[in-house]
Parts: structure tokens; sequence; C-alpha cells
């Protein structure tokens, strides 16, 4: 039986390369986050291949959104650990 969906990682890198025009007018400093998002996407590859999302762009942003949530939840825990030494000494 034939496959219907394209292998995924082929596929993602597709998706991205579709990208390089709206990369390259971004300015420089710009261009090093798209990247860095787009790494994301990569590291978040293998749940992609999983999830059979026919639109690669919803897996882009889930992975965008996941790293983004973990970068957060980190700022708040030392935000936290901050806060109860400014406590503590005051």
């Amino acid at each position: 039986m034939g496959r219907t969906v394209p292998a995924f990682r082929p596929a993602l890198e597709h998706e991205i390369e579709s990208w390089k025009e709206y990369r390259r007018a971004l300015r420089e400093g710009d261009q090093k986050v798209f990247d860095k998002l787009m790494n994301f996407a990569r590291r978040h590859a293998d749940a992609g291949s999983l999830a059979s999302r026919p639109l690669l762009s919803e897996m882009l942003f889930m992975s965008f959104a996941i790293e983004q949530e973990k970068r957060i939840a980190s700022l708040e825990e030392k935000l936290k650990k901050l806060e109860k030494i400014l406590t503590e000494k005051g």
C-alpha cells in the first residue's frame, strides 16, 4: 500500500524552506530568532511524525509554543527563587 503522507522530516524541511523569502526579509537579529524557532520544530520532529497532521505549520507552531512554555516555566522558577532569597534577606 502506498503512503499518502510524505516522509515527515523531508516534508518538514520543505516547509521550512518555503519560508526562505520571509526569513531573508527579516533583520539579521530576527533571522537568528527565526532559525532558533525552526530548530525547535526540528527538535520535535519525532512527535510531529506521529501526529499525522495534514498541515505542517500546525506542528511548527505547536513546537514553538512548547519550547516557549518551557522557557517561561524556567524563568518563573528562577524568579521564585530570587524572590525567596530577597524575602529571607528583607
